[in-house]
């Protein structure tokens, strides 16, 4: 047989083989977990995947160039750039800002970037790493976002830039933000990577900041196993995240190209020859954060579904917060953020201090019944043993950090979750009623 097909008989087979290796499964409460995240696909991430490896174009390639293209249209951006986890985007995009090609509004070691003092670890460690002071703000209750009426407290004449997530996928107030960051000439940067298809006054987040990074990590809105990226509308700042990504080389080329600009070997930066190859010419003190074309052909097969994921998120935290809607005199329900349109991460519920409970017996509750929970990332971040010796600001006590990180979890909103899954998660939800009276007798 040809290659051609071999091809097609090897991808027909790989369709059969999804449908014996993965049937759908009944669901028994109290026996079949209940994740709080997971993959969910069908045979064509599957045959994407086999079909990039028969390739063996083992780095980014064609699957890569599609996903970035299509990706940046569905977010209503310029560009988006991959690369090989969220944390790295957060990395990437932070840094691209000390680039000395951005002149006086580079970032310099000792300059302050405000953040949130509670969320994911790697929004806030690239502006450590990069010599950065982190200024903390706190976060609303129940939004879990950052308090923007302290955004003037937090400012400083050293205060260059803004980077925050949207947590839990719930947007940021982002007119305040926006407007800030222009009325003092701040960069901005939007953590995205739990919140891909949330809006914000109709118009995508994302594409707010000057920067903006999305995760694809298994648990995230979708997934290549691994993978971020980072999105921008502005050449320059492309460029300059590119070259961060790529070694730090001043080239721009595709792999397996030359010459793209034309000037490939007619070139003379820094105290180099006139001449020097411009493929091995670095402008940036850079990484390898690339990804394989192969995750990128899973991504290409996800984003055909992402509008049905997004709005399955949206219905399953409306199912939960309909059916939890009388227990607030135990559990904080979520709040979006005013004008915005989240699409959730996860179903965040605060246990109330008076509630006679604490968070570890309701979590104790919920996981015994086999439905996952997590907390609140990193909850005051600085409580955490590795932001003790931090050169640091913040504004005020960051007492509601400290609420977050003793009263709050999540339950899961994934695609994956069914309504018999999530009626199961709101009865054993409501539940925690009946085990008042017997902590109460314990006590």
């Amino acid at each position: 047989m040809s290659k051609e097909t071999l091809h097609a008989e090897i991808l027909k087979l790989v369709r059969q083989y999804h449908q014996e290796a993965f049937p759908a499964k009944a669901f028994l409460p109290g026996t079949t977990p209940v994740q709080y995240a997971g993959r969910v696909f069908d045979a064509e991430e599957i045959v994407n995947l086999v079909d990039s490896s028969l390739e063996f174009w083992l780095t980014t390639g064609r699957y890569a160039a599609d996903f970035e293209r299509k990706f940046a249209r569905y977010m209503g951006i310029r560009s988006a750039l991959l690369v090989n986890s969220g944390s790295s985007a957060n990395l990437v995009a932070l840094t691209a800002l000390t680039s000395s090609k951005l002149g006086d509004r580079r970032l310099r070691p000792g300059d302050e970037v405000i953040t949130a003092g509670t969320g994911f670890p790697t929004t806030v460690n690239p502006i450590i790493q990069n010599g950065l002071i982190p200024v903390f703000l706190d976060v609303d209750i129940p939004t879990y976002n950052i308090s923007v009426d302290q955004l003037d407290s937090a400012l400083s004449p050293r205060t260059r830039a803004i980077m925050v997530a949207h947590a839990l996928g719930n947007p940021f107030d982002l007119g305040v933000v926006k407007a800030f960051a222009a009325k003092h000439n701040l960069w901005l940067v939007e953590d995205c990577c739990d919140a891909v298809g949330s809006t914000y006054r109709g118009q995508q987040v994302g594409t707010f900041g000057d920067l903006s990074t999305v995760s694809f990590y298994p648990a995230h809105h979708l997934t290549m196993g691994e993978g971020g990226a980072v999105l921008t509308d502005k050449p320059m700042l492309k460029t300059i995240a590119e070259s961060f990504r790529d070694w730090g080389r001043d080239c721009w080329c595709e792999p397996g190209k030359d010459n793209t600009c034309g000037k490939r070997f007619d070139q003379q930066l820094g105290e180099l020859p006139c001449g020097y190859d411009h493929k091995y010419t670095y402008s940036h003190i850079g990484y390898n954060l690339k990804l394989t074309d192969m995750q990128a052909a899973v991504g290409v097969a996800q984003l055909a579904k992402l509008p049905g994921f997004v709005e399955a998120r949206k219905a399953n935290f409306r199912a939960l917060k309909a059916g939890l809607a009388d227990m607030q005199d135990i559990f904080i329900l979520p709040e979006a953020t005013v004008d915005s349109d989240p699409s959730w991460f996860g179903f965040p519920l605060a246990v109330r201090p008076e509630s006679g409970f604490s968070r570890q017996q309701v979590v104790a509750h919920v996981e015994g019944a086999k439905i996952s929970t997590r907390l609140l990332f990193g909850g005051n971040l600085l409580r955490q043993p590795a932001y003790q010796d931090i050169e640091h600001r913040k504004v005020g006590d960051l007492r509601n950090s400290d609420f977050v990180m003793n009263n709050v979890f999540w339950v899961g909103v994934y695609p994956g979750l069914t309504p018999a899954m999530l009626d199961y998660t709101i009865g054993t939800l409501r539940d925690v009623r009946k085990l008042l009276p017997v902590l109460r007798g314990a006590q």
